[in-house]
């Protein structure tokens, strides 16, 4: 075990004390509950409160999750990615999984109810049908950045939008570990701020025409900025299409 030196002074007397270093750094996780939901697949449900729609129920192979209040953030923590452990040490794998959050909801004092592939991934090899047999079970988590390896941000023309007069978007497949606080659209030479529908969703009726230009506000540890997307949305966008943005953010 490493240790840690303080050093207390009271007039001429100094001591050295000789401290564990565990006592010296702060458990970078938190203590919760979760739980899972049913679907026919193991995977996602395609009508979590984040929007994503099918998207939802397939992103990051199915380990997905929907999250409570805190986590949730009225729809600024979808998108998030959490590593969650369980606490049983017969059962439980040392990694855990590593969640998306797709969807709201909670119960029972959980944090987390995951999809049936996350909670498995809670598990030992071979060990989650009797995990499941839990129900509910105690766990740790941590925020950690999403990765998206062979993927840039793509802008998704949510399936509401009716083109010309409705557009409504999804940005996907952010990496990191900020969380998008805000959405404009250029129109002419002003910046035109798109409304956070729900979820994930962001809207604007009568959009301009042309190829469309963006910009979305990312915030990470009280730091804002502004990322423009040029010309990435076509003149005649689609819905449920998706544009890719050829950046992507530091994970």
């Amino acid at each position: 075990m490493g240790l840690a030196f303080n050093l207390f002074c009271s007039n001429a007397l100094c001591l050295l004390v000789l401290l564990p270093a565990a006592l010296c750094t702060s458990d970078p996780y938190t203590s919760s509950r979760a739980a899972f939901y049913g679907t026919p697949d193991g995977l996602g449900t395609p009508s979590g409160a984040c929007g994503y729609g099918d998207f939802g129920r397939t992103l990051n192979d199915g380990v997905v999750a929907a999250v409570s209040n805190r986590l949730y953030k009225n729809g600024l923590g979808c998108g998030a990615c959490y590593q969650v452990k369980c606490n049983i040490p017969s059962l439980c794998s040392q990694e855990g999984a590593k969640v998306v959050v797709t969807d709201h909801g909670e119960g029972d004092r959980t944090d987390f109810i995951l999809s049936p592939r996350a909670f498995a991934k809670l598990a030992l090899p071979n060990k989650g049908s009797e995990l499941k047999k839990y129900g509910v079970v105690d766990i740790k988590y941590q925020r950690i950045s999403c990765q998206y390896p062979g993927h840039n941000i793509k802008i998704k023309i949510h399936e509401s939008s009716r083109y010309p007069d409705y557009l409504a978007i999804l940005i996907i497949y952010k990496g990191g570990k900020s969380e998008i606080t805000a959405v404009e659209l250029l129109q002419g030479k002003q910046w035109k701020a798109m409304r956070n529908a729900y979820g994930a969703v962001w809207d604007l009726p009568n959009p301009p025409k042309g190829p469309l230009t963006i910009r979305f506000q990312v915030s990470e540890n009280g730091v804002q900025k502004w990322i423009p997307v040029w010309n990435t949305i076509p003149s005649h966008w689609k819905p449920g299409a998706s544009y890719d943005t050829n950046i992507q953010l530091p994970s």
